[in-house]
């Protein structure tokens, strides 16, 4: 499974969810005993953490995952641009990358 490419926007200080559907030959993939992460950095080759997601497989069978960071959590990151990926981790330690890109961090102005 190749990984594919989603730019996105981050705003500083608010709530940040999205839900995925991960899916395998056109049908929803079956998640059961996997695990998933995601991080951000400022480049590919750091090894400070801008940011952490919190990930989760909400339906497992349905192949759907929801990735989250708190509004204290993005207040903390400063703005600019930044790198990430996604990856689950199969029960016998497979680990697949789904998605990776850039991401935008706007600031905020109401703290």
């Amino acid at each position: 499974m190749a990984a594919g490419t989603y730019n996105f926007v981050l705003d500083q200080g608010a709530t940040f969810t999205r839900q995925l559907t991960v899916k395998e030959n056109g049908s929803a993939m079956n998640l059961t005993g996997y695990s998933v992460a995601s991080k951000m950095r400022s480049t590919h080759d750091t090894s400070t953490v801008a940011g952490t997601f919190t990930c989760t497989i909400s339906n497992a069978s349905g192949g759907i995952i929801t990735i989250s960071m708190t509004s204290s959590t993005t207040a903390n990151i400063e703005e600019g641009m930044y790198v990430y990926d996604l990856e689950i981790t199969s029960s016998g330690g497979t680990v697949t990358r789904l998605m990776e890109g850039n991401i935008t961090v706007n600031p905020e102005v109401t703290r």
